[in-house]
């Protein structure tokens, strides 16, 4: 779990509201209960939009005024025409989507720039109880047993760079982090989760 500011904010809820630009227009994918959503459009005076596939999740964003569709991540984004929003933000969602290449390239043609932040597989927690426990691991950002969770896709900092790196996306900005700050040092090893800003 994501810890919180000391005024009572997601960490990667401020790191991503430091990358979206005031008065843009954003599209948030798998956006939950609103939390992030509700963030930038009272903060960041966002034109903003949701996309969700849990009802109880829809309800409670309609409850705070949001804007929200139903839909599901994987063929959520075929509808919207070419350069639509300013951003297209993936938060702690992408590990669940059943193509994420499929996804990002759709987010990336449909987005100027795409923000996606995920948990970190290759933290140093997780290398610990894989090598000694010869268990799935479990962390504060991967809480889950292995049986009950919605991770379909299990990738590391330097994974997503790979991935970035192969098909030619560009990595504007990234942030990786701990419970509690931000990490610089080794933050493939160190970090917990990590938050890119990428385009084409």
């Amino acid at each position: 779990m994501i810890s919180k500011t000391k005024e009572g904010l997601r960490l990667d809820h401020k790191v991503i509201g430091d990358m979206v630009k005031s008065a843009s227009s954003v599209l948030d994918m798998g956006c939950g209960s609103g939390g992030l959503l509700e963030y930038l459009v009272e903060n960041m005076d966002v034109k903003g939009t949701g996309v969700e596939i849990n009802e109880d999740a829809i309800y409670s964003c309609v409850e705070k005024g949001l804007s929200v569709s139903h839909g599901d991540i994987d063929s959520g984004l075929s509808d919207y025409p070419d350069r639509l929003f300013d951003y297209v933000i993936f938060n702690q969602t992408m590990q669940q989507v059943h193509k994420p290449d499929e996804a990002i390239a759709e987010a990336l043609r449909i987005g100027k720039k795409v923000i996606i932040g995920f948990p970190n597989f290759c933290h140093i927690t997780a290398r610990f109880q894989l090598f000694f426990r010869g268990q799935v691991p479990i962390t504060s950002s991967l809480p889950d047993e292995w049986y009950n969770t919605p991770n379909l896709h299990f990738l590391s900092i330097k994974d997503f760079k790979g991935f970035c790196a192969a098909r030619g996306i560009k990595i504007e900005k990234s942030v990786f982090l701990s419970e509690n700050r931000i990490i610089k040092f080794m933050p493939n090893l160190f970090a917990l989760d990590a938050i890119f800003q990428i385009s084409k």
